[in-house]
């Protein structure tokens, strides 16, 4: 079996298209079932009976944090999940499976240390993201019991990067779907049936990580996978852990600066518009995360077949993937950009009712999002730079963008607009567009003098 499905997931082969969009649909579908996993707690603690407007703006508080476990996940998952692309495509699976028993063992270890330190340093950590004395004890509810499970979703996510690359994006959409139809069952019990409000949002979520990290565990240890983690795969090596460390960073600039972000708006947003503010941007916040889904899943799908043909020094399918992944990532975010901009309303109701709320958000919305269609551009660049293995330029990139251009811009930019919150939101279309075109004309440069050189040398 294991002979077949690496014959039949062999990137080299057929067409390019067929072999992105065999991964990307079922990505994309993992995607909206994951976005409807992290969001369905916000959903339902905005139609909280009571404390609804506090509740949400203390969960947006978590979400620094939550970005920061993230981020760990990526740095070992998509750090070495396309070093086994590129590894399987060249024949080497012992090789391959080396480096996912790695991955394993520094997800294990990092997720410890990250809970520790989390519930140790929760409350200062907290108000200096932007609680108040009335948002802090809901942020601190939740974000206790999910620190208690934060090693489960470390594994869930950081592992099933490996299983897409080896071409199971069923098998990795099935991972994110057990449990999200587990979290949206039973957020409403524990939340509104036990009376558990903000707590039992955390719960469900916590149960619902752990039984997707088990379904990942148990498919990586079974028999339908190629590359198989196997308990004396585990053994540290330094050069397989600095090789995973160095690609991972990218993805792991790009979450921890995701956090870096979140953090500072929350805590300007704080400073000039109150809490009110800061659940408007745990809105938006959660609006992005909807609708950038099907960017994420097209540029995820396309990762392990570029990783596999560079592997096999097939450069010809390495160009039509990226002109793929390029145009048809363009195409949507200029498409749902319009959408956005004609129907804000539509999107912030999904999250709350309350008319105030709603009103503040659409100009702040709209400000967000202009020029949404730049945003994938920094993906594509982002995403090609990753598969390639070329990690100083994804890690320049990541940083480029969010901590030497959205940052600086959120702190200057409300001393030059008024009213200020307005200078808060407008960094992101300002950095959309100077970090996504820098990002992809580098990339087209890079990639096309790579493979005019290894033409000639060959």
């Amino acid at each position: 079996m294991i002979k077949e499905n690496s014959q039949k997931n062999d990137f080299s082969k057929g067409s390019v298209v067929a072999g992105i969009l065999s991964l990307a649909v079922p990505m994309t579908l993992a995607q909206l079932i994951n976005i409807l996993y992290n969001i369905i707690d916000r959903m339902y603690i905005g139609r909280l009976p009571e404390n609804a407007t506090l509740s949400l703006t203390g969960l947006g508080l978590c979400l620094p944090i939550i970005s920061i476990i993230i981020a760990f996940a990526n740095l070992f998952g998509m750090g070495g999940s396309p070093l086994c692309s590129i590894a399987r495509g060249r024949g080497h699976l012992e090789e391959a499976e080396s480096i996912m028993g790695n991955s394993f063992c520094m997800l294990l270890l990092s997720g410890a240390v990250l809970t520790a330190v989390g519930l140790l340093f929760k409350k200062p950590l907290l108000y200096l993201f932007g609680a108040s004395d009335a948002t802090f004890p809901f942020a601190n509810e939740y974000l206790t019991i999910y620190l208690c499970g934060s090693i489960f979703v470390m594994i869930g996510l950081g592992m099933n990067s490996f299983i897409n690359s080896q071409g199971f994006g069923k098998i990795g959409m099935l991972t994110v779907l057990i449990g999200a139809i587990l979290n949206i069952i039973l957020d409403p019990v524990f939340i509104f049936v036990f009376h558990l409000g903000i707590r039992g949002a955390a719960i469900a979520t916590v149960i619902s990580q752990t039984a997707s990290a088990l379904w990942t565990f148990s498919f990586l240890t079974g028999k339908r996978t190629i590359l198989k983690l196997r308990f004396f795969r585990l053994r540290l090596r330094p050069d397989l852990v600095r090789q995973i460390i160095s690609l991972g960073m990218a993805g792991f600039i790009m979450s921890l600066t995701n956090s870096a972000v979140q953090i500072v708006c929350n805590a300007s947003l704080s400073r000039y518009g109150g809490d009110l503010y800061v659940g408007v941007m745990t809105i938006i916040n959660s609006i992005r995360e909807i609708v950038t889904m099907p960017v994420t899943g097209i540029t995820n799908g396309a990762q392990p077949v570029i990783g596999f043909n560079y592997g096999a020094a097939r450069y010809d399918r390495i160009k039509k993937a990226i002109a793929f992944m390029s145009a048809a990532c363009i195409s949507y975010t200029t498409l749902i950009w319009g959408i956005l901009h004609l129907f804000p309303a539509f999107f912030i109701r999904i999250f709350s009712d309350e008319a105030l709320l709603i009103e503040t958000t659409i100009p702040s919305m709209r400000i967000y999002f202009f020029g949404f269609f730049l945003m994938s551009l920094q993906f594509s660049g982002q995403s090609t730079f990753t598969a390639l293995g070329k990690a100083k330029h994804a890690i320049f990139f990541s940083l480029l963008r969010k901590v030497f251009i959205v940052i600086p811009l959120t702190f200057l930019l409300p001393h030059f607009i008024a009213p200020a919150v307005n200078g808060i939101f407008a960094a992101e279309p300002i950095s959309n567009l100077i970090g996504g075109t820098a990002s992809f004309v580098t990339m087209l440069v890079v990639v096309g003098k790579e493979i005019r050189t290894s033409k000639k040398a060959s």
